[in-house]
């Protein structure tokens, strides 16, 4: 299966694509607030796991190229847009995405996390914004994973978001997670946790009918 960038994307799937992440975020409560009452997306730490390896511009983690299989778990395809605290647009900003597996491991020398790898998962890329700040990719849900001695770390997708003036670190978390709350570094956003925890929603017409759709804003300063 073809690896796939979002310039490689045809402009009728852009368009649509747009269209739908432009409804998800209307109805997005954390996009209204960031927008509304200028708020940057909180910090969040880099942690141990960055990837070592030169990322890839591959918008789709779901496959690594040469090997025939499909990652396991859930499939996301995630979207937002990278906008600066006066809600314009941050166009070619980078946005550098690492994670964990459906497992809850990285593909990193040091997790030492007994959980197996997913050899079908890419588990990290770069992309790129487009000229309304727009940003899309799909892989898979992540699994929480253990921290320590009984402490749990959420399940979560690292963003490293590099604009023209701006660098920001942070994570999207996902709704529901029972680890949430007991979970320090998420703990650090204070007030504007809300602004880190994203909700799966339904698939459109386009997508893999099993998979969810989750749309993640982020607001730098200037952009």
């Amino acid at each position: 299966m073809a690896t796939y960038s979002i310039v490689d994307l045809s402009r009728r799937e852009i368009l649509r694509m747009s269209a739908v992440l432009g409804i998800a975020s209307a109805a997005s409560t954390r996009f209204a607030i960031a927008q509304t009452a200028g708020q940057r997306t909180p910090e969040q730490i880099l942690g141990p796991f960055y990837p070592l390896k030169t990322l890839d511009q591959n918008a789709d983690l779901t496959v690594v190229a040469g090997r025939p299989g499909r990652a396991a778990g859930l499939v996301l395809n995630v979207g937002g847009r990278v906008l600066n605290l006066k809600g314009e647009p941050v166009r070619d900003a980078k946005i550098e995405i690492w994670q964990a597996n459906t497992h809850g491991r990285y593909a990193h020398p040091s997790d030492h996390n007994t959980a197996p790898l997913d050899p079908d998962f890419e588990g990290s890329a770069l992309l790129t914004t487009d000229n309304d700040g727009r940003y899309r990719f799909k892989t898979i849900k992540p699994a929480a994973y253990p921290a320590g001695p009984n402490r749990m770390r959420p399940a979560h997708i690292h963003f490293q978001v590099s604009g023209r003036q701006d660098r920001l670190v942070t994570q999207m978390y996902f709704e529901g997670d029972p680890y949430l709350e007991p979970d320090r570094f998420f703990q650090t956003a204070l007030e504007q946790k809300d602004l880190l925890v994203a909700k799966l929603l339904q698939p459109t017409s386009d997508m893999e009918p099993e998979s969810k759709l989750v749309v993640f804003n982020i607001v730098l300063n200037a952009g």
